[in-house]
């Protein structure tokens, strides 16, 4: 039965993630870029004071609301709870290890293209956004599927059956990556590092995570502001030591990088052809795996933010891709990449280094150790575990949402006391076919949520230019769009005339 299960999901894994998906993926993401004329490109320093900006000078970014909305800033920590981790170290080197340093190269073409994948889901999930029984904004990819898609001529049914599935992949796959196989990583380094047996891991998780997710949205963003920003500012100074240190193997990774991004030999030699093909498959699979644009996931809290412009949530979006991989992974491909680890000639990584096995898992550990000593190894093990585990609080709120889609919003709290019980299960589980699993289930909500982005598409497209108009170019004759509901639309336009946004 197992050995069934296994190649089932092989198969299945092979389509999800596979180049049909990959080459769709990457057809949505410069359509978007086009239609929106570059908007990263040519908005960057509007976008960049819009949300990092921002930070600093307005303080309804950042205050805490009075109702069940949470601040832009909120949103933006829940969204990198669950983006920033694992995948921005051990997604990242395993990248390396098997597509070679020009997987680095099309990590970035992806999350160029992904950031307007990912700005045009924010900005669907805003305009389609409701309010459910409890006052809490619920909005997603389940939403413009239903509301938008579905509007369009013959288009409910498919609206509908995209928005359930899109719901269903969710919902399971919040107890898979978002959940059991996280906690599983989190034990095993509290193990490894510290001698702490995956039980004891299990329970102290449990507790942690259920104090804060059983409290609802508002005490997960709460917590994830607190944790998220710690973490990745942690991460990035230590990678940035490594940086100065080499900084004269610059002008050598770059080049590897350029290099191996377009070599037709396979790294280490091999096929003639193979090595583009693994650089691309490893640096645009990666890419997703770490920022997840495309696949509809971090809307379902963005849309709870406090704003009322779609396209300002929008480039919330695109400041979550470029801070995740342009300039998270970036850091990390450079400490691997300067480390002397990998052949930066022929691309191959070193399969030991002072005796010990090198694997994906411990690459970038045994990198700062090589710097920092063993406090540089233990730094990585705690910053995995605490990447982990605000990945968990993330996903424990996409889960919710996927619940109350379905189920309605009365079961959202049974959802949250088995999810936390599941905690204990991830921490002692050994069986890697759950992670197989859960990686693609992660991988189906992709294919509707990019059908569902790429017909919405010239609705973006008029969102943007309606934004553009009256926000840039300062135009006072043209009307905001807002909402696709009039009520919705006439409070929020209200308020933006008095200088709210």
């Amino acid at each position: 039965m197992i050995e069934l299960i296994t190649n089932i999901n092989s198969a299945v894994n092979n389509v999800v993630w596979g180049w049909p998906a990959l080459i769709l993926l990457a057809v949505v993401g410069v359509l978007m870029t086009c239609l929106t004329k570059f908007f990263q490109i040519t908005h960057i320093g509007h976008w960049m004071k819009m949300t990092i900006g921002a930070i600093f000078q307005d303080k309804e970014v950042v205050g805490h609301t009075k109702d069940k909305s949470i601040s832009q800033f909120q949103s933006l920590c829940t969204a990198l709870a669950a983006t920033v981790g694992t995948g921005n170290i051990v997604g990242v080197a395993g990248a390396i290890i098997v597509g070679g340093p020009g997987a680095v190269f099309w990590m970035w073409i992806i999350a160029f293209f992904g950031m307007m994948t990912n700005y045009s889901e924010n900005v669907l999930g805003i305009y389609f956004r409701r309010k459910n029984k409890d006052g809490e904004w619920s909005g997603g990819a389940m939403y413009y599927l239903r509301d938008g898609l579905g509007a369009k001529k013959h288009c409910k049914t498919l609206g509908s059956v995209l928005a359930v599935l899109f719901s269903v992949f969710c919902f399971l796959a919040s107890f898979g990556i978002g959940n059991m196989t996280q906690v599983n990583s989190i034990s095993g380094n509290m193990q490894s590092a510290f001698g702490v047996p995956t039980a004891v891991t299990g329970v102290v998780v449990l507790l942690l995570a259920g104090l804060v997710i059983v409290g609802g949205l508002k005490r997960i963003a709460s917590v994830t502001e607190k944790i998220v920003p710690f973490m990745v500012v942690l991460y990035i100074v230590g990678s940035v030591v490594i940086f100065c240190t080499n900084i004269s193997q610059v002008g050598a990774v770059f080049t590897a990088i350029f290099k191996g991004a377009f070599a037709m030999k396979a790294v280490g030699g091999g096929i003639v052809g193979s090595g583009i093909r693994l650089a691309i498959e490893q640096g645009m699979k990666r890419g997703v795996f770490s920022n997840e644009a495309g696949l509809g996931s971090s809307v379902m809290v963005h849309s709870n933010s406090n704003v009322r412009e779609p396209v300002r949530q929008g480039m919330w979006g695109i400041f979550e891709v470029f801070a995740d991989t342009i300039v998270v992974c970036t850091l990390t491909a450079f400490s691997i990449l300067s480390s002397g680890l990998v052949d930066l000639d022929t691309g191959v990584t070193l399969t030991e280094y002072e005796g010990v096995e090198l694997t994906k898992a411990n690459l970038v550990g045994t990198v700062f150790s090589m710097h920092f000593g063993q406090i540089g190894a233990a730094f990585v093990a705690i910053a995995i575990m605490l990447f982990a585990f605000s990945t968990v609080l993330g996903w424990s709120h996409y889960g919710t949402k996927a619940c109350e889609f379905l189920f309605g919003e009365k079961y959202t709290i049974v959802y949250r006391v088995i999810f936390v019980v599941a905690i204990f299960g991830g921490a002692v589980m050994s069986d890697n076919l759950a992670w197989d699993i859960a990686d693609t289930l992660n991988g189906m909500m992709m294919i509707p949520n990019l059908i569902g982005v790429l017909a919405l598409s010239p609705l973006v497209y008029k969102l943007t230019k309606n934004y553009v108009d009256r926000k840039i170019k300062g135009k006072e004759d043209v009307e905001p769009m807002l909402s696709n509901w009039e009520n919705i639309q006439e409070e929020a336009a209200e308020a933006v005339k008095q200088g709210a946004e």
